[in-house]
């Protein structure tokens, strides 16, 4: 029999009922030191008590009302959103595929209004991940993702990572934006260095094109600033944010700017549930939680320590691992044996890893874990390398 959930995920044999912290329990009892975090949606762990009571309060109040209405909720967190960063102006969604369609279109709309409608040109990267939409996977240009789905749709072009005379013959007349992750995350933990961003910059601006940052996956404090492109001084016109600003609701944005966002006037984008009142009074929290200064003061510390144990223990074991990338809590153990070993050994060790490509391990942990459940976490991952390499002399 066909099963009720479409099977479209490989998912490991595991089943969780509950969390609490930085831990996640098993159907059976067992206990996981989850270093995924949900892959980076679970900022503040799960369970979080402050999180527990926004969500609780709002949910006796009112859940839903559609967009039709003002909601004093996404005002709120708007308002802190453009406090906080570059933008004047922010449009929620579900999820970060859902922003990525919308900051397509907004930058497209915006030389449609300037009356060159031919500039619809997206330049972006090889290894980019935007999420699993027509739009998304074109802009990737993934050959894994597209296959059965018919024609890629038109007007994406992607340059090899680091290739900066490609990225500047790829830029022509009909160019619109540059689509760029900060940091790749499912391309297996790649920053780029801050000398680019700011070149990247330096040349939207020379060619009168839009820069914009997708920052999903390393954003709201995963980096140790509360988005990861303020580590090199620049700002975007338009950006893509998800994941970790709902907390573990499902919660997304696009932040522009006025001049970016000019063309979406009333009509011309909509979500039946972005931006509700369950999930931005969710975010909201999050927010007041994520950005204030102590707390990311804190995230660069633990990212200190974690950095530090993993040096070590790629140093230990030079068979399994081959060296540590990334920035903050969002780090990568590039892997001499095949990645999912080293997750599913984690499996055995109770610790939650997450694949990625380049065969890379993603440790994304909650942000608030403690000192000894960073050294609980490397306790554990000592194990699962040491299995493996007792697997392979046998």
């Amino acid at each position: 029999m066909f099963p009720s959930v479409l099977p479209t995920y490989n998912r490991a044999p595991l089943t969780f009922v509950k969390g609490e912290g930085s831990w996640l329990v098993e159907a059976d009892g067992r206990r996981f030191l989850d270093m995924g975090a949900g892959i980076a949606v679970n900022a503040l762990g799960h369970a979080h008590p402050a999180l527990i009571a926004a969500l609780t309060e709002q949910a006796g109040k009112l859940w839903h009302t559609s967009n039709l209405y003002n909601i004093p909720q996404q005002q709120a967190l708007a308002d802190k959103l453009v406090d906080a960063t570059f933008a004047d102006t922010v449009f929620f969604t579900n999820s970060g595929t859902e922003s990525c369609e919308l900051a397509v279109k907004m930058a497209r709309k915006y030389f449609y209004e300037k009356g060159q409608p031919d500039r619809i040109g997206i330049v972006a990267f090889e290894g980019a991940f935007h999420g699993r939409s027509h739009a998304a996977i074109a802009a990737a240009g993934s050959e894994k993702m597209v296959k059965g789905f018919g024609p890629l749709l038109p007007g994406f072009t992607q340059v090899a990572w680091g290739d900066h005379d490609g990225l500047h013959a790829a830029i022509t007349d009909t160019t619109a934006a540059i689509l760029i992750e900060p940091v790749q995350g499912e391309g297996g933990i790649r920053p780029v260095p801050d000398q680019c961003l700011k070149g990247l910059r330096d040349l939207c601006d020379e060619k009168g094109i839009l820069l914009i940052f997708d920052e999903v996956q390393c954003g709201m404090g995963r980096t140790g600033k509360l988005f990861a492109h303020e580590w090199a001084g620049v700002e975007p016109d338009i950006m893509m944010v998800a994941k970790g600003i709902g907390g573990g609701v499902p919660l997304g944005a696009v932040l522009a700017t006025q001049d970016a966002a000019g063309g979406m006037t009333a009509g011309t984008h909509g979500s039946t549930y972005g931006g509700n009142p369950l999930a931005c009074a969710v975010g909201t929290k999050v927010m007041d939680i994520v950005a204030a200064p102590d707390f990311l003061n804190a995230v660069n510390a633990k990212a200190c320590k974690l950095r530090q144990g993993l040096e070590g223990l790629v140093a230990s074991h030079p068979d399994v691992f081959e060296g540590v990338r990334g920035v903050g809590l969002m780090i990568g153990l590039k892997c001499k044996v095949a990645n999912m070993d080293v997750v599913t050994a984690g499996y055995d060790a109770g610790v939650i890893t997450v694949p990625a490509a380049d065969n890379v391990v993603r440790l994304l942990p909650p942000l608030n874990l403690s000192d000894e459940e960073i050294s609980e976490a490397l306790s554990r991952l000592q194990a699962s390398a040491v299995a493996i390499e007792t697997a392979i002399a046998s």
